[in-house]
């Protein structure tokens, strides 16, 4: 096994980094590092014997946090991170309607189960209650954690 990234490089995040149970003083399942972010690599080492597992300090959160090596791209890369990603809690910012009639009323809370959808990923799929819908980008607002 051969590591990719070296000590102090600046590497990309491409998906959003929960705490599995191992960071202290977070719950299991809380969101550490948004997709996208940016860190240096401190070190790395290997799991399991066939992961290489790389130790990136992220710097605007002082987090330093376990990455595969999969979850990584070089931070030169190009990169299109969207505005929302998996997992993101939004508000709608209009109501929705399908053929005239209103499904999703303003206001209505949802969960985004899908990204980068439509021709130029500007829009996502989105569960409100037990349905899901495919929704622009400019219809939703974040909600912070």
């Amino acid at each position: 096994m051969t590591q990719k990234y070296a000590f102090g490089e600046e590497v990309r995040v491409t998906r959003a980094i929960r705490n599995d149970g191992t960071l202290f003083g977070y719950r299991r399942g809380d969101l550490l590092v948004r997709r996208g972010t940016t860190g240096f690599v401190r070190e790395w080492g290997t799991f399991l014997m066939d992961q290489i597992i790389y130790q990136i300090h992220f710097l605007d959160s002082d987090l330093i946090v376990g990455c595969r090596e999969e979850e990584l791209l070089p931070a030169c890369a190009p990169w299109h991170a969207g505005q929302f990603q998996y997992g993101d809690h939004i508000v709608c910012r209009c109501a929705l309607a399908i053929n005239g009639e209103v499904v999703i009323a303003a206001g209505a809370q949802g969960q985004i189960a899908a990204t980068d959808q439509g021709d130029n990923g500007e829009s996502y799929i989105v569960t409100f209650s037990t349905r899901s819908f495919q929704v622009p980008a400019s219809a939703m607002i974040l909600v912070e954690e």
